[in-house]
């Protein structure tokens, strides 16, 4: 077999072992260098700088935990991979937790020791052309372009994975309740994307009627229907080098959706009246705040096209689980009306603990309304409560029966706010929640947790 380029440091000591996975991967093209004991693979990982390192734990000397530790200082993004004939759960997770790819106890086949290493190998050149593309975004200025405004614990891993698939090329589905800047973790994924310098282009695809969402997506020729005078491209084509936002994609017809799912498949496009297809190259980002799986199960949602956008999923948290976030946006969207108007305010503290203390339905949008209509309604230098809307002021119990008296509420506004409200009327005390609620402990409390009503 040819060499495939990937160096390979095995590390045992037990010569026997080595000779025989050192047979095993030279056949396998791999570029293979050997170390007896963890001392040796120690010296080794500075000499050669390996791709992958195979090691087994118990050594004399240096343990294999000690050449992961090492491995992980020379190159974070090196593949290792522990062998022991001695597991536990214990030293799996310990590995697990130091970074160690893959815990592998003995005995094993050869197959799966090789599958690993292979899918180990992938790992890490993903990894690689990811750190190259973010290097490339920081040359040209756009590394922090747009970043999303956040420091609580939920928020920042969100924000650490979108780093980490943002580079990539792969179709991503943003999830999370409106308001709650979907778009806006669109836009800072294209900006931190290899297609940065190309268009971010999006659509609502609920506020356009079916026959004109198609033709926005895909285009059409002169004459298919009504009104058509001339050709137009659609955006998906306009889009070309750069990034598709589509914004609520639960909303479009079965027509639309058989159509969205050709064009991400085949990438290419036929636009309405035409008859050849159009190829794209452009990076597709979808966004719902509908349960696409609940919609499947109802046959709203085709299947295959909701598996043709999950590739990769992102969940935004509402701001009613990321409470800790709320004055950092209250001070940022202060700051962005600061350069805007020339007025620089600050809140007040009873202002800043009536903003901490509402659930906010409408999310990071509803709270961006507020501060804006604080600032214009303030002449001094500090927002103080009376500026704010009035509904922050309402007693809870009043909030709950505004938010659920909206038009065709979604039956997660009505439990939330009906747990809330028992919550409230038995005093805080669960266990008797539990029972008027006739659900156990162990329910209302995942559910306490699903809501964000752990102060309730």
């Amino acid at each position: 077999m040819a060499e495939n380029g990937t160096k390979v440091l095995l590390v045992d000591d037990e010569t026997g072992i080595l000779e025989s996975l050192q047979i095993l991967f030279r056949g396998e093209g791999y570029r293979v260098t050997t170390a007896v004991g963890g001392t040796a693979g120690l010296e080794a990982l500075e000499e050669i700088h390996p791709d992958i390192v195979v090691s087994d734990i118990r050594m004399p000397g240096a343990t294999g935990l000690d050449v992961l530790a090492r491995a992980r200082e020379v190159d974070p993004e090196m593949a290792v991979i522990l062998m022991t004939a001695q597991a536990s759960l214990k030293s799996a997770m310990r590995a697990v937790n130091e970074g160690a790819y893959y815990y592998l106890q003995k005995p094993f086949s050869n197959d799966e020791l090789l599958a690993i290493c292979r899918r180990a190998a992938e790992a890490r050149a993903l990894k690689v052309e990811n750190r190259e593309l973010k290097q490339e975004i920081k040359r040209r200025g756009g590394s922090r372009a747009g970043r999303p405004v956040g420091k609580s614990r939920r928020f920042m891993e969100v924000l650490e994975f979108t780093d980490t698939v943002a580079p990539t090329d792969s179709t991503i589905l943003i999830t999370g309740e409106s308001g709650t800047g979907k778009e806006v973790l669109a836009r800072y994924i294209h900006a931190q994307s290899g297609r940065s310098e190309g268009p971010f282009l999006s659509i609502n695809c609920g506020a356009l009627p079916e026959s004109l969402l198609e033709s926005e997506l895909f285009g059409h020729v002169k004459g298919s229907f009504t009104g058509a005078v001339r050709d137009k491209a659609g955006l998906l084509v306009a889009a070309a080098g750069g990034t598709f936002f589509l914004d609520e994609i639960g909303e479009t017809a079965s027509a639309t959706q058989v159509k969205l799912l050709r064009a991400i498949q085949e990438r290419e496009v036929i636009p309405v009246g035409a008859t050849e297809a159009i190829p794209i190259d452009v990076r597709i980002i979808a966004a719902t705040n509908r349960d696409l799986e609940e919609l499947i199960r109802l046959g709203e949602f085709r299947s295959d096209l909701y598996y043709r956008l999950n590739v990769i999923a992102l969940e935004l948290p509402a701001l009613r689980e990321r409470p800790d976030d709320i004055p950092v946006l209250a001070r940022h969207f202060l700051g962005e009306m600061a350069e805007q108007e020339g007025k620089e305010l600050e809140l007040s503290p009873e202002a800043q603990q009536l903003l901490e203390s509402y659930d906010w339905p409408g999310n990071v949008r509803e709270l961006e309304n507020a501060i804006e209509r604080a600032s214009v309604l303030t002449e001094g230098e500090t927002i103080v409560s009376e500026s704010l809307p009035d509904r922050l002021r309402e007693p809870p119990a009043q909030r709950l029966v505004d938010e659920v008296s909206h038009a065709n509420p979604t039956m997660e506004v009505v439990e939330r706010a009906y747990i809330q409200w028992v919550l409230q009327a038995e005093d805080g005390n669960k266990t008797r929640a539990a029972e008027v609620l006739g659900i156990d402990p162990s329910t209302l409390y995942r559910k306490i947790s699903r809501y964000g009503l752990g102060d309730s």
